[in-house]
């Protein structure tokens, strides 16, 4: 079914693309052919890794063949719309054929987005800045700064190389606290290993803060915490720590991803996360899934950072990507009181690496006062000085 799934543009583009060009039937079945290949992009993932999620070719072939998919799909979707057009005019003036040339327009549009989307996706993302005012958030927290990363996805597509670049940008915020949420890698830890060892030189002030997402669970889920560990990432899986600097505390915590039973690990559980958590005191929670914001809202959290939904990848699929993490898709949301931050991710997945008008980022937030308890007042990034580094303890 999923590969059927993935079939339905490339069938489609067959049917109403192809098919209908004047050319020599030679032609057109090779052209079919090579769009055949692409479509199944995902099948031959599979065969090379055993899994969909970590294509093992060579980069420059995974890029081809995001480029192939993406160009595909654009051209479906634009195949679509003129397919509706030649239907309207059809009912209004009786004739509706579709211009050749307005075919080959939409092939070479499609090529061209689909390239300029791949380029976005696998690029070293730029700044995002973000201020957020927490209520409570004790005097001795007043900008303090933290840069959140998520959905990583490190693999053939973002690659050692990748990743060095992103430990070299991340280091030079002189962040006070770093926090990744979920979804480091795509692959083994095998086959993975060398691609991840720059984040062994991730640092900040306060540590480097980490939980699992989904994709933690399709690769040996405890040889990967394991190892994050063993690089210094700290875990946080229904756990806290609280940040401490001077008199002012904030709590840290953060929770195991929503398909962890699936594989047989803890669900997620706010409740063992916050147990023994000082109380009046602010709770930061890192939750890779954006959809049980509500929940946590409920119990007091005034913010959550997550990830997951890559920012929808595209302006308009990102709709439907919403409203399968319960509206929540992109950037800041005021939910019961709290302050949910949607991280479009620092990459996505390489099986379909595509980015139009939803770009990736390194998320530096800092951290304001508000006057009134319960008001999530944002005023745009200030930025933040050198400060002294909290003191940090583990429960």
């Amino acid at each position: 079914m999923f590969h059927l799934m993935f079939s339905l543009p490339s069938l489609y583009v067959l049917a109403r693309f192809v098919w209908p060009l004047p050319w020599a039937t030679g032609a057109k079945v090779a052209l079919a052919i090579i769009l055949l290949v692409a479509a199944q992009y995902h099948l031959w993932s599979r065969l090379s890794s055993g899994s969909v999620f970590a294509p093992e070719f060579p980069r420059g072939l995974v890029l081809v063949f995001n480029w192939a998919f993406g160009a595909i799909l654009l051209l479906a979707l634009m195949q679509i719309a003129l397919d509706l057009t030649g239907l309207m005019a059809r009912l209004l003036r009786g004739s509706g054929a579709i211009p050749h040339g307005a075919r080959y327009a939409a092939a070479i549009a499609a090529m061209l987005l689909s390239g300029l989307g791949v380029h976005q996706a696998t690029r070293v993302p730029p700044l995002k800045d973000v201020e957020i005012a927490i209520p409570g958030l004790p005097q001795q927290f007043d900008g303090y700064t933290l840069l959140q990363l998520t959905d990583l996805h490190i693999s053939r597509l973002f690659p050692k190389e990748w990743t060095q670049a992103v430990v070299e940008r991340s280091n030079a915020l002189r962040v006070d606290l770093v926090v990744v949420t979920g979804d480091l890698i795509d692959g083994s830890l095998e086959a993975r290993r060398a691609d991840v060892e720059p984040l062994r030189r991730l640092h900040a002030r306060d540590g480097v803060w980490v939980i699992p997402g989904n994709h933690e669970y399709f690769f040996d889920y405890e040889a990967w915490i394991r190892h994050y560990a063993d690089m210094g990432l700290r875990v946080l899986a229904n756990d806290h720590v609280v940040l401490k600097r001077g008199g002012g505390e904030l709590v840290l915590a953060g929770v195991t991803d929503l398909s962890a039973p699936g594989t047989r690990h803890p669900a997620p559980d706010l409740s063992a996360a916050l147990a023994g958590a000082p109380s009046d005191v602010p709770i930061l929670l890192l939750d890779h899934q954006p959809r049980n914001a509500a929940q946590a809202a409920a119990r007091g959290v005034a913010l959550q950072l997550s990830g997951h939904t890559h920012g929808g990848m595209i302006l308009g699929l990102d709709r439907l990507v919403a409203r399968s993490n319960n509206g929540f898709v992109s950037g800041r949301y005021t939910v019961g009181g709290m302050t949910l931050y949607v991280n479009n991710g620092t990459a996505l997945w390489p099986g379909f690496a595509l980015r139009l008008g939803r770009p990736s980022e390194l998320t530096r937030i800092t951290l304001r006062r508000t006057a009134q308890q319960g008001s999530h007042h944002v005023q745009p990034a200030m930025g933040s000085g050198l400060r002294q580094p909290a003191t940090v303890a583990a429960r």
